[in-house]
């Protein structure tokens, strides 16, 4: 049986965590929140006192966090894990961070003899909770054909975007045309709403036409309409403003770099970061249909 360490077991590490305990491997958590290392413990992992207890004989550290500057401090530096590692070890970060920041890790660890993977995921906390995520992977192929295995339990697709950073670069593609979509899809519907027609008949009336997409088909974002996703729960858990917002932050640095022309993603970059000022940051993303039904 693998050993895991699991960091971060947020609204997406913690169910991630929980269903590889589930597969059957030895999983080890660590996260700042004790309710969130005890829920792990309820789910059949064990729950350690710090990030380097957690990995203190693991084959396998999985990473889910906010943000670049979280995945820089945990892994490098003499305080850093890869100090403490193993040659060997396979490592694989989930969260969503700038490509180059993944490069920089993976340079890093391939210093120590490390094999690393940035492997960011798509579904939300749904598809967390069911097992169904796509992961998308970028590193090594020696590094792909190990990790296949670790994902499985949480994974319905795990895509090899290519070397190193390239799981990333995929990710804030998919996530930009997510808060497209999401921003399309909210506007609207305000619209339908505001002009008398009933936001579950015209949902299901653009769902069975051409504008049918995601948003509409499993996260609607009126309240009321679809049961068990964050609008019928007064936009509580799911993916946070703030999140979409620094993912789509990512997507212009990116964007600037590489001097592609994203007007659309630009858009909604706005937009995000406008709902986010007027205090709505921790609610999840799909409250941005706040902002015009308001």
């Amino acid at each position: 049986m693998k050993r895991i360490a699991f960091i971060g077991l947020g609204n997406m590490g913690g169910p991630m965590a929980a269903n590889l305990a589930k597969g059957g491997f030895e999983v080890v958590g660590f996260d700042l929140s004790q309710a969130a290392m005890t829920a792990l413990e309820q789910a059949g992992g064990k729950s350690a006192s710090s990030a380097h207890a957690a990995t203190e004989g693991a084959e396998v550290v999985i990473s889910m966090l906010p943000a670049s500057q979280h995945v820089e401090s945990l892994y490098l530096g003499e305080e850093g894990l890869f100090a403490q590692l193993s040659a060997g070890t396979l490592v694989l970060d989930s969260s969503t961070i700038a490509a180059e920041t993944a490069r920089h890790v993976a340079d890093a660890a391939t210093a120590k003899g490390i094999l690393f993977m940035d492997t960011p995921v798509s579904g939300g906390v749904g598809a967390a909770k069911a097992g169904t995520l796509t992961f998308i992977c970028g590193g090594s192929e020696a590094a792909f054909a190990q990790a296949k295995l670790v994902l499985e339990p949480m994974a319905k697709n795990i895509f090899h975007a290519g070397d190193s950073g390239s799981g990333q670069i995929a990710k804030i593609c998919n996530n930009m045309l997510l808060a497209v979509l999401m921003a399309g899809t909210t506007e609207a519907l305000a619209l339908g709403v505001k002009n008398g027609l009933d936001p579950a008949t015209l949902s299901e009336i653009i769902k069975q036409s051409s504008g049918s997409n995601w948003t509409l088909n499993v996260y609607n974002p009126w309240p009321g309409v679809m049961e068990g996703v964050p609008a019928s729960n007064e936009y509580k858990g799911g993916f946070q403003v703030d999140l979409m917002a620094k993912d789509l932050g990512i997507a212009m640095d990116t964007a600037i770099s590489s001097r592609a022309s994203v007007p659309m993603g630009s858009l909604a970059r706005n937009l995000f970061a406008l709902h986010a000022q007027k205090g709505n940051g921790g609610l999840d993303f799909s409250s941005l249909q706040k902002l015009f039904a308001d």
